[in-house]
């Protein structure tokens, strides 16, 4: 059950969290991830994360450019754009505002 409810609240906040990893620079989706779980989140799945930053890149909010590799796989790493980091910006203002609701509600049942 906590799992799934875990999942669920990621659902809702992964495209947020995604261009957060990206605030310091350029990366790749298995050290996105790996700093996702890292932080806590739990392990983000290719078949989840990958989507994302499609969809992230399709957005205009990050550039991926893939590179080739001297050994192994190449990789597609991934920037911010300017629009990616006010997008981030903006998102972290609401998120912000609506977890501290959230946290009003939960500790006060409503009442203020």
């Amino acid at each position: 059950m906590a799992a799934d409810r875990r999942s669920s609240w990621l659902k809702g906040v992964l495209d947020l969290l995604v261009l957060s990893c990206l605030t310091p620079g350029e990366s790749y989706g298995y050290e996105i991830s790996k700093a996702l779980a890292e932080a806590g989140l739990g392990q983000i799945k290719g078949g989840t994360l990958y989507p994302v930053l499609n969809r992230l890149e399709e957005a205009g909010l990050v550039v991926g450019e893939f590179r080739a590799a001297e050994r192994g796989p190449g990789r597609r790493y991934y920037r911010l754009t300017d629009r990616g980091r006010e997008h981030l910006a903006a998102e972290s203002e609401a998120w912000t505002d609506f977890h501290t609701a959230v946290r009003i509600q939960l500790s006060t049942g409503g009442t203020r």
